[in-house]
């Protein structure tokens, strides 16, 4: 009787044990600001549909991401799902075997070619990462300001130059608030979100790689000029101004206008906690009715790490992180992230409403300097960081940035020499 029931108190415990087994999935991302977002918003909804696997959210500090990551990945000590970055970092990836290959994943189907291109190989037959959002580029600006001074956004580039002189001749407020001692917003939020205008976004982008374009060309060497004439406005000592410091400096509502990314949004929003309002709008066109282009750049996607032992429910997680269900999750969660799902998502913060109502005025495209041009040394992104820096500052001229830029990109990348 005794040996009884051990062995049905041992098959009781074996049975309540098989019905609590879980297969704990790890996400790495440098995205460890959305710690709180993904723990109490995201993954409690993929966890209520699926209790049988528990997601841990594990991220590193962005600027070592891709050390960390790739220390991991040849350790075998990397998660099981991999934050992929867009384009050449994730490529190297999947080339070297760390990510799995997603092109069968029945969720791809929700995904334009243009959304998934940033995690394709070149050729495209081969996809590894499932896309989750871009950012968009445009001007942030503080409705109020324009309200007491009377102005209206911007469309054209000489309405642009106008209200920043109406600004500047008030003196209450710096036009906009930019500088250039980290180099890569010189770059990221001035050349790469206006130029697009110029270039003709895919157009100019792709014509690029293919080689029938050279930067020293008319559309390329116009965004350097524009940026020349920015010195102007970015107030005194805008030389040694941060990053940081140009953020506080709008957030303060010390500046009118901040060029910007639409990450902003779930930055500014709490920290001006209703100071003032904000408006966006989108890069100026050269003259009323040309076509508008915005940079819609195609930024974080979720991959499989090729070794993991849970590949069956990593692939569950991103079956579900393609559904419409995230997608709409994702973007609410964090304003200014847009889903790249085929889906349309309704968001209710108004200022990512207005970024993403450009999608349907204005030709949309990725950073120029993003795809397969960045592979070589020196590498294009950022030689493009320190010609748009030196440029504003006026340290160099737009005709020697571009140049210079050219130079260097044709000492390695064949289709330009």
């Amino acid at each position: 009787m005794k040996r009884t029931i051990q062995f049905a108190l041992l098959s009781s415990t074996m049975l309540a044990g098989a019905a609590t087994a879980q297969t704990t999935l790890t996400i790495e991302s440098w995205r460890n600001d959305d710690l709180q977002i993904w723990q109490q918003t995201i993954i409690p909804a993929f966890e209520a549909a699926h209790p049988d696997i528990k997601v841990v959210f594990s991220p590193s500090a962005p600027a070592e991401y891709n050390a960390v990551l790739n220390s991991k990945l040849d350790a075998g000590s990397a998660g099981d799902l991999i934050t992929c970055r867009p384009f050449d970092a994730s490529l190297e990836l999947f080339n070297k075997g760390s990510l799995a290959d997603l092109t069968d994943l029945p969720a791809m189907a929700n995904f334009s070619d243009v959304a998934k291109s940033a995690w394709q190989t070149d050729d495209g037959s081969a996809t590894f990462c499932v896309p989750m959002a871009s950012v968009i580029h445009g001007f942030i600006y503080n409705k109020t300001a324009f309200e007491e001074l009377g102005l209206t956004p911007p469309k054209t580039v000489d309405e642009f130059y106008s209200v920043l002189d109406a600004i500047k001749a008030d003196g209450n407020y710096i036009p906009m608030a930019m500088g250039t001692a980290d180099q890569w917003e010189a770059a990221t939020m001035a050349y790469q979100n206006i130029g697009p205008t110029y270039w003709k976004g895919e157009e100019g982008r792709r014509a690029l790689i293919a080689g029938e374009q050279k930067l020293t060309e008319e559309g390329w060497v116009e965004p350097f000029r524009q940026l020349a004439r920015w010195k102007d406005y970015l107030g005194d000592g805008f030389e040694a101004q941060t990053y940081p410091d140009s953020q506080n400096l709008f957030t303060l509502g010390r500046a009118a206008i901040y060029p910007a990314g639409s990450w902003e949004i779930g930055v500014f929003t709490p920290q001006i906690d209703g100071a003032f309002e904000m408006g966006a709008f989108a890069p100026p066109v050269a003259a009323e009715g040309d076509t508008c282009y915005i940079s819609d750049h195609t930024d974080i996607a979720l991959g499989l790490n090729a070794a993991s032992p849970n590949a069956e429910a990593a692939r569950t997680f991103l079956e579900w992180t393609g559904s419409p269900e995230f997608a709409t999750l994702y973007a609410n969660a964090l304003p200014g992230f847009f889903s790249l799902n085929s889906t349309p998502v309704e968001m209710t913060d108004p200022l990512a409403q207005d970024f993403v109502s450009w999608r349907s005025s204005c030709e949309p495209t990725i950073r120029s300097t993003y795809q397969i041009l960045s592979r070589g040394t020196p590498n294009l992104e950022n030689e493009t960081w320190n010609a748009s820096a030196n440029v504003i500052r006026g340290t160099e001229t737009p005709e020697a940035a571009a140049e210079r830029l050219q130079s260097g990109l044709a000492s390695w990348y064949e289709p330009q020499k």
